[in-house]
């Protein structure tokens, strides 16, 4: 089966008409986007993108054997041109589904957001899910157990070998999908919807992140066909300044997976209220499926399987373990503290390089300021870098984050 992208942009196309905004001036060439549409075996066409005869002749297809269009916005979705000799569009009702003279077939998949997503069937069996902007599908449940069950996955029709959704708009979406088991690792999953709310220079990597991948207006692909992409980092260190958007970064790399188990390192502080509200700023944003952990003991959680986890932050583990070892002090430093927080930076990084857990930290990077007036706050400063470079060697992805800006160091 092969899929045509007519476009892969958001339904006002990309730049958007008139937006000034530093994304948009930078979508030219490539990177521009019309509102998506996909033309599948030039027999049937899911939505309708501006001048889309226009649009088809430019990726080498016609329209004139298309027998069914398809719409899945809700109200339409953007400004329709239905050019002459094409089949009026229509939208099949939820958990309908259609058998076509082509061979394929369609079905309709209820969202849990206005709009209808479709999963279409090959002739030879191959199958594809399109989800609109800005959705998710309705009433997934966890992956079965046993191996027998595939083909309870995902509504009763197991794995898909491609899905086309809005990967940054609905993030959770592919999460859902992949505990359900509609997506596994051998599903190319293909971003659409691309709007102005990453910059095009840095898309690629935030979907590489996601395990996704977007590729320009006119792109032929072949549902089913074996498609690299870059494997998701297992192990991956975020460093960054006070409020460099270090945390948001982290959580980025793992909002489109399920159950992730977030480890919050800093613990409750009774009777600070600006401490209370950053805490409530970390859990509004993270998604609900999330399970969140107030520890610094890593080295269990490490060493034991389960879900991806993401630690924030190593820099306050560093500040609890230099309590417990005394190092505040000088005496007690000098006579074994540093001794001993040397051994529990020790472990704590063998466990980093044996972990079976998807990993992702974050830490303060230090050093490019002041300073510190303090023994201490020198002492503390020196301690944190010497942690970071640990920990980063035994990461296969670092990166640095300033002024809200990734910068891989590594992978």
């Amino acid at each position: 089966m092969e899929l045509t992208l007519l476009g892969t942009g958001a339904p006002a196309g990309l730049p958007r008409p008139g937006c000034p905004c530093a994304s948009c001036a930078a979508a030219v060439g490539d990177a521009a986007r019309a509102a998506t549409a996909l033309l599948v075996d030039a027999t049937l066409l899911l939505d309708l993108t501006p001048g889309p005869a226009f649009a088809a002749a430019r990726a080498g297809q016609s329209l004139n054997g298309v027998r069914q269009v398809f719409l899945s916005h809700p109200h339409n979705g953007p400004a329709r041109e239905i050019p002459a000799g094409l089949p009026a569009p229509v939208r099949v009702p939820d958990r309908q589904e259609l058998a076509l003279i082509s061979g394929h077939r369609v079905r309709a998949v209820a969202l849990d957001a206005p709009g209808t997503g479709y999963e279409v069937t090959g002739p030879g069996g191959e199958r594809l899910l399109y989800l609109p902007p800005g959705t998710a599908p309705a009433g997934l449940g966890p992956a079965p157990d046993g191996p027998d069950d595939q083909d309870a996955r995902a509504d009763g029709t197991g794995p898909y070998e491609m899905v086309v959704l809005d990967v940054v708009g609905r993030p959770d979406a592919l999460a859902r999908l992949r505990a359900s088991g509609a997506v596994t690792p051998t599903t190319d999953v293909v971003a659409v919807h691309l709007d102005h709310d990453v910059p095009p220079s840095e898309l690629p990597r935030r979907l590489a992140a996601a395990g996704a991948r977007a590729v320009p207006d006119s792109t032929t692909l072949t549902v089913g066909e074996y498609h690299e992409v870059p494997d998701v980092p297992r192990r991956t260190l975020v460093l960054g300044g006070a409020r460099s958007g270090k945390s948001v970064e982290a959580e980025r790399r793992l909002e489109s997976f399920p159950g992730v188990v977030y480890v919050a390192t800093g613990g409750t502080r009774d009777g600070d209220p600006e401490w209370a509200e950053r805490v409530s700023t970390h859990r509004e944003r993270r998604p609900a499926s999330w399970r969140t952990e107030e520890t610094r003991d890593l080295v269990p959680l490490l060493a034991a399987e389960g879900p991806p986890l993401l630690v924030d932050c190593l820099a306050l583990w560093l500040t609890y373990a230099m309590d417990e070892v005394g190092a505040w002090d000088d005496a007690r430093w000098a006579d074994g503290g540093a001794g001993a927080l040397a051994e529990r930076v020790a472990a704590l990084t063998a466990a980093v390089r044996e972990t079976p857990r998807t990993l992702v930290a974050v830490s303060n990077e230090v050093g490019s300021g002041v300073v510190p007036a303090t023994a201490a706050g020198r002492r503390f400063r020196d301690e944190l870098g010497r942690l970071n470079a640990a920990f980063a060697a035994e990461c296969e992805h670092v990166l640095l984050v300033t002024a809200g800006i990734a910068q891989p160091l590594r992978g």
